[in-house]
């Protein structure tokens, strides 16, 4: 391979090896280095505990001169997504594509769970490191057998991507929301606020929904709850993939 031919960020993301500073000091760092001390803070302290200047405190050196390892505070991002999201391999083979997307999104999801920063990251780009296509190729794997063609494959990544990410980040965010109430006080306090203002005359559909068992509390965990939700909320989504593909598929 001529690594010229390949750009600084995916050398480095792909760990390709680099020319060798010709003045100075040899450094003691490199972009291994960099990006296991950004992740390891990112772990202890969610994404705004692994700025640079928090990357570089905890290395001894100074900000300016991590960029030379990571180019910019979106390349460390990236980085450090990459870095941070290993490959899965289930224990069985999976049959048929629907239980192999099916585990597919269950371990970004347990991904995202284990490292709640990860579905923080912003998305500058398509993916693009080692690990990152490995998900891909996964996925891919998974669907070889459905008929359907590449753009419509990656279409179908792509929107189990955004509701596992999404779903990850609103699970974050309810749980936030509830770190003062207990889940029976929001749902109770939510429910009797709206029936007091939700009128049948004016919200006929909703009115009837709050009058119904969807917002009574749950007896489960709220852990248990919010994956009961995701695993629903995934089978409709694989529900209407089925409908596109060929019947033999």
């Amino acid at each position: 391979m001529n690594n010229d031919a390949v750009p600084d960020f995916f050398r480095r993301l792909w760990r390709l090896p680099t020319a060798p500073a010709r003045l100075g000091r040899r450094s003691t760092l490199d972009v291994e280095t960099v990006v296991a001390s950004a992740v390891r803070l990112a772990d202890e302290g969610g994404l705004e505990a692994a700025t640079l200047p928090k990357v570089a405190k905890e290395l001894d050196v100074t900000p300016m001169s991590l960029y030379r390892y990571v180019g910019s505070k979106q390349e460390l991002l990236q980085l450090m997504l990459d870095a941070a999201s290993p490959p899965r391999t289930p224990a069985a083979e999976p049959s048929g594509w629907r239980e192999g997307m099916r585990l597919w999104a269950s371990d970004l999801w347990e991904l995202y769970t284990d490292r709640p920063w990860i579905p923080r990251v912003p998305i500058y780009r398509s993916p693009s490191g080692p690990n990152q296509i490995a998900w891909l190729e996964r996925g891919f794997a998974q669907l070889a057998d459905t008929g359907l063609d590449w753009g419509d494959k990656l279409m179908v990544l792509t929107l189990l991507t955004g509701f596992v990410r999404h779903s990850a980040l609103l699970a974050q965010d309810l749980e936030e929301g509830r770190s003062d109430h207990s889940e029976t006080e929001d749902k109770d306090g939510y429910a009797r606020a709206l029936r007091a203002l939700v009128t049948p005359e004016h919200y006929p559909h909703t009115a009837e929904m709050l009058a119904s068992a969807a917002l009574l509390p749950s007896d489960e965990p709220a852990g248990a709850a919010v994956r009961a939700d995701f695993d629903a909320g995934l089978e409709l989504v694989l529900d209407g993939l089925a409908h596109q593909l060929p019947e033999d598929a």
